[in-house]
């Protein structure tokens, strides 16, 4: 029987624009296919369809899928609910990734199976149908920012945790939270601030290390119209933005020193001035800060200052890695699988032993942040209802042990070199980025600039790595 749908193919290869035209219209009701996405707008101005079908690469010797992503880019800003099915030559996870991330439904790797590609375009059709009869389907933003809830665990180490949150959430104590990078800290804030008597209030989370040094008191301070040559109004810094609520300083120790005196003087006095302004304005914040570095080795060392220590540090949390919180990775992976299985519209709602077995073995060097992404990716590639050691055999490592992730490290990598394969520049990357978080002690302006990038460019590539 066929379905209803109206189906846009955009694919410059005849063979399979040939194929296509025999194999769908035995499906749906309306079946356009263009060669180019040159015509792709004019023709879904037009032809109105359901779902487009888009290949990814247009350009001959031309395999990187940039094309496919600046087209979907196109199609759903200027038809929002028309869902878009990418169609790869090639199976590549992280394109495929990023393309979901940007709004695709779902994708289909050539050469296709017939079944699947009719089932993916049956239901992007359906998914279309859903959200223009007024069906809500995005769901809504809790109070945690689109992150994942606290789960506590059952260590000795979160149960005296969670007994420090419980008794010092209903304060306005300044908390400081320390912990390698991806361990949850930021989940940790979240937690503080529901539990806190300013939960009704805004949580204003602020990534230090992403702001510029030259526009650092501008964001967190605000400044007046005139200020400087952008200044075209007044704007509000992030101290004002959570006046009444909870300011969390991520990453506070790659504040440089000479900025530390200006943050230290708006904690001390609850008041900031605007660039530009003259009359300091009060605010009222509870704050919390959080960072992966060692602060007191830091002032002993002069880089940090002492009087900011103590007026950030009344609470002191250090939170356990993941990979000593075993008794939490389960848990934490079936609430990322039930959260992507959702959003990429999979199957999946289980983790079989075996695919449990490595999980538990994994050393997860990138914390909860490492896990989350993992699980991404395998439900992306997933197809049955149960998670399985193939989903996850690409994005863990089988063999390593929970204490000896750096030898395993070392083994695979002697053992590449061994069998003369060549390092690719994405493990090049991250080898380099490794190195210099070791080499540096976790400080990332000074990874940042050994590495010759930004540090918003190192947060980028950490996150892309799972570091």
């Amino acid at each position: 029987m066929k379905s209803k749908g109206k189906i846009l193919v955009v694919d410059d290869n005849a063979g399979i624009r040939s194929a296509l035209q025999i194999l769908l219209p035995m499906h749906f009701s309306d079946v356009r296919i263009i060669p180019s996405p040159a015509e792709l707008i004019s023709a879904a101005e037009s032809f109105r369809p359901d779902a487009v079908l888009l290949d990814m690469n247009f350009h001959r010797d031309m395999n990187t899928g940039n094309e496919g992503l600046y087209w979907l880019g196109e199609i759903k800003s200027r038809f929002r609910d028309t869902e878009v099915v990418l169609f790869t030559a090639y199976a590549d996870v992280a394109l495929a990734v990023e393309g979901m991330k940007r709004g695709a439904f779902d994708f289909v790797v050539k050469p296709w199976e017939n079944d699947r590609l009719i089932e993916i375009l049956g239901k992007a059709c359906a998914r279309h149908r859903d959200n223009t009869s007024g069906t809500d389907n995005t769901g809504s933003a809790g109070s945690t920012g689109g992150m994942e809830p606290m789960l506590w665990g059952s260590s000795p180490e979160m149960k005296s945790i969670r007994r420090t949150i419980e008794k010092i959430a209903p304060t306005d104590a300044s908390v400081l939270i320390t912990g390698e990078n991806g361990s949850g800290k930021d989940v940790l804030a979240r937690e503080i601030h529901r539990l806190s008597r300013r939960s009704s209030r805004k949580m204003t989370c602020v990534d230090i290390g992403a702001i510029a040094e030259t526009l650092f008191e501008s964001e967190m301070f605000g400044h007046v119209k005139g200020a400087f040559t952008d200044a075209k109004a007044d704007h509000d810094g992030f101290f004002a933005q959570a006046d009444g609520g909870t300011l969390f300083l991520d990453e506070i120790g790659n504040i440089p020193l000479h900025l530390q005196a200006k943050l230290l003087r708006a904690l001390q006095d609850r008041k900031v001035t605007k660039v530009g302004g003259t009359k300091p304005v009060p605010v009222d914040i509870r704050l919390i800060c959080a960072t992966n570095m060692d602060i007191g080795r830091m002032v002993d060392e002069g880089r940090f200052r002492e009087d900011l220590w103590y007026r950030i540090n009344t609470i002191h949390i250090t939170l356990p890695p993941l990979r000593e919180r075993t008794d939490e990775i389960i848990p934490l992976a079936k609430m990322f699988l039930r959260e992507f299985s959702e959003k990429y519209r999979r199957g999946a709602r289980e983790i079989s032993p075996a695919a449990s077995d490595i999980l538990l073995g994994n050393p997860w060097r990138g914390n909860v942040r490492e896990l989350r992404n993992c699980i991404e990716k395998a439900v992306i590639m997933s197809e049955g209802a149960t998670l399985t050691e193939e989903d996850l055999s690409n994005f863990v490592s089988r063999n390593a042990g929970r204490d000896d992730w750096a030898k395993a490290d070392e083994a695979c990598r002697e053992k590449t070199a061994e069998d003369g394969q060549d390092m690719t520049l994405e493990m090049i990357e991250e080898r380099a980025i490794r190195n210099a978080l070791k080499k540096y002690s976790g400080n990332l302006s000074l990874v940042a600039k050994s590495l010759d990038i930004s540090r918003p460019t190192l947060y980028s590539k950490m996150k892309k790595y799972g570091i």
